[in-house]
């Protein structure tokens, strides 16, 4: 028992002084570490805001940045949207007689001008009926005729007074009974013809077919479901689109004052839009989108245009003269708002703070804070403090010399290493 409180003794002791080595190996080396940090923290503070950040140029080397000058041009104030496409026009061809469709004269999607001839249909019903109401109106007339030349020899009896006054009445009620009768057959001769006409269905306005939806053969009915022919009037053509209601008074004062152009630009080929003019404002506001609806109208003699497309729209309502623009990427948010970088002569930037105007297709009108021909930074402003210095590349210099510079950082690297392996042999 005694041997082992003495094993357990010395184990107690060996564990102890292990523990005091280790503590003063730390309280030596702590020191070092401490000063090591606070040499580190002082150098911090040597290198200012820039050297704190990381992301700004560290001991006054220039910055690569790619540039842009401010010019002076008119500008259109354009309201943007996108809009559809509609028909000038949409008639739907359907029969107003029943009756076997027995020839079509057209070819589907081509073109057709007005009042030519679409669909025949079976005619013999309706021509028989109106040799019917012509047989009618023959008879009629013939007893018509009796009945006028009875008025005319009574008329001369009741004068001689060989007939009395009412034999005379009676003969004349018969004869108005008569013509009543005839002119009832010319109106059934008259309806017969214009029935026997809707046997011939013809184009009502200049267009375009659609697919044949009923073909030869097939019996159609008066007013049935579904029609014939549905014809769309490509030319003109319109384009309807909606703005916020906030542009309504300014697009109604532009009106009065004279037409408003529209441009339909195409994502295909921007450069050469669709022109035309504004032809219809809507006469309420939408409550539930708070937009009004418009509709312009195009000539579209190139057929450019097509019902139920989407395309780009651009209502022009004034043009401003003599604006300052510039690209839109060279404005940047900082803490006072919209700002760019302008370089000046001795290449160093000056950050200034501008009011931006309207912005469209990449670039944006400066009203305040920029004159024209100032050079400003386009690209690279992360980079960028106030007074910073920069140098001026273009994009494809930029990545030529990047790519020269990490290799000759590989080259150095590798000079530096095979130094250090010669060192070591030595």
């Amino acid at each position: 028992m005694r041997r082992s409180f003495w094993v357990i003794g010395l184990l107690i002791v060996v564990g102890g002084f292990a523990g005091f080595q280790q503590y003063a190996s730390w309280s030596l080396n702590r020191p070092q570490a401490d000063s090591q940090t606070k040499s580190d923290n002082t150098a911090g503070e040597r290198a200012g805001p820039q050297g704190r950040s990381g992301g700004r140029a560290r001991g006054g080397e220039a910055v690569p940045v790619t540039v842009a000058t401010a010019i002076q041009k008119n500008v259109p104030v354009q309201i943007r949207a996108v809009g559809n496409v509609e028909p000038y026009s949409t008639v739907s061809i359907k029969s107003q007689v029943t009756g076997v469709i027995t020839q079509a004269h057209f070819k589907e999607g081509q073109d057709v001008k007005k009042g030519q001839l679409l669909f025949t249909i079976d005619p013999r019903p309706l021509e028989a009926a109106l040799k019917q109401a012509e047989a009618n109106l023959a008879r009629d007339a013939a007893q018509l005729n009796n009945w006028r030349e009875q008025v005319k020899r009574y008329r001369e009896l009741v004068d001689k007074q060989y007939v009395s006054k009412e034999q005379y009445d009676q003969i004349k009620t018969n004869a108005d009974a008569a013509e009543a009768v005839v002119d009832a057959d010319k109106a059934a001769v008259d309806n017969a013809k214009v029935q026997l006409s809707y046997c011939y269905i013809y184009s009502p306005v200049n267009g375009r077919v659609g697919s044949l939806l009923v073909n030869e053969g097939n019996l159609v009915r008066v007013n049935d479901g579904t029609p014939l022919l549905v014809i769309n009037q490509l030319v003109p053509i319109n384009v309807t689109f909606s703005v916020p209601e906030q542009y309504l008074a300014d697009i109604k004062q532009r009106m009065a004052a004279g037409t408003l152009g529209v441009d339909a630009i195409f994502p295909s080929d921007a450069a050469r839009p669709e022109h035309g003019v504004l032809a219809f404002v809507d006469n309420t506001v939408d409550r539930t989108t708070g937009t009004i609806k418009l509709k312009a109208e195009f000539k579209n003699s190139d057929l450019r245009l097509w019902p139920g497309q989407y395309t780009n729209i651009a209502l022009t309502l004034s043009t401003q003269e003599g604006a300052v623009v510039v690209p839109s990427d060279a404005i940047q948010v900082g803490p006072e708002g919209q700002q760019v970088f302008v370089v000046k002569e001795d290449k160093r930037v000056e950050v200034r703070p501008v009011t931006v105007g309207q912005s469209q297709e990449g670039e944006s009108i400066i009203t305040k804070g920029l004159a024209p021909g100032e050079v400003l930074v386009r690209e690279g402003q992360f980079l960028l403090g106030p007074n910073s210095r920069v140098e001026i590349k273009t994009a494809g210099a930029d990545a030529s010399n990047s790519g020269g510079q990490g290799r000759k950082g590989q080259g150095e690297r590798g000079k530096t290493k095979s130094q250090s392996d010669q060192r070591g042999a030595s």
